[in-house]
């Protein structure tokens, strides 16, 4: 919960705006892939259905951000400041919605590069539990009052974090050998927006460690946490359809001549 008492007419204005944009940006990148399906072959469709469902969860979970940070203060005067309520501001949502969307975005990963099976497995076994392990130690720090435990506790969630990263460069590279050089390159790209989206969440997470503190730091952090939602989900979505475009004209000349109205194999590669 929030043990932030005041936020100035400016500040809460602020928060509302960027939780309706980060509502509004989940609810239509979902609709979005989920009507974009027939665009891909569909061997790559059950990663945009992830992508899809990453989203949808996210925009069910900034509804109840939204409901509870409008429960959460209320204006003294016409202008004025907002007042910290009985109801407080549940910081939880966050969390639950992290412990079911990460895991699906590195699902989404794997699943769109048509990995053999064998390999597949190996890597979802690996990064799927690192990921769930990485939120929940997080949590106990966001909830902590005191610097100490905050850091033990962020200390602990970049474990598992390392883990990832090492997973996703060390041995998915492995398996980009025998990807298309596009799409190896947009898998690098993705693996890049991948660390610096999910850099912002220390960052914010960290603020009351740098001296940041009281309503300037929580707007701050609940600007960070929502654009990087954003970037790490709506984006990291968006790149995901493009690379699964990109295969599917490659594994099948005939769709992509279709799909790209008879387009030559090097406009083809430059449309997806």
């Amino acid at each position: 919960m929030s043990s932030v008492e005041i936020l100035s007419n400016s500040q809460f204005q602020t928060v509302y705006n960027v939780f309706s944009f980060a509502l509004a940006s989940m609810l239509f990148t979902s609709i979005f892939l989920l009507v974009s399906q027939p665009r891909v072959l569909p061997r790559y469709r059950q990663a945009l259905v992830v992508s899809a469902t990453v989203c949808g969860i996210a925009a069910y979970h900034y509804i109840r951000i939204f409901n509870s940070f409008n429960e959460a203060y209320a204006p003294t005067a016409i202008g004025g400041d907002y007042h910290l309520t009985p109801f407080g501001f549940n910081e939880a949502y966050r969390y639950v919605d992290w412990l079911l969307t990460v895991p699906l975005l590195l699902l989404e990963t794997i699943a769109v590069l048509a990995l053999p099976k064998a390999t597949r497995a190996s890597l979802l076994t690996k990064l799927i539990p690192a990921s769930a392990l990485m939120i929940a130690l997080g949590y106990p720090g966001e909830i902590a009052a005191e610097t100490a435990p905050k850091m033990i506790w962020g200390a602990l969630s970049t474990i598992p974090f390392l883990y990832i990263l090492f997973i996703l460069f060390v041995e998915l590279t492995k398996s980009l050998d025998r990807q298309p050089k596009e799409v190896a390159a947009s898998v690098g790209r993705l693996r890049l927006l991948l660390i610096a989206t999910w850099g912002v969440y220390p960052i914010s997470y960290l603020f009351p460690v740098f001296g940041m503190e009281g309503s300037q730091a929580f707007v701050f952090r609940q600007i960070g946490y929502s654009v990087a939602d954003v970037l790490a989900k709506c984006l990291y979505g968006l790149v995901i359809y493009k690379i699964a475009r990109m295969k599917s004209a490659e594994d099948d000349p005939a769709f992509a001549a279709q799909e790209f109205e008879e387009a030559p194999s090097s406009e083809v590669r430059a449309a997806a």
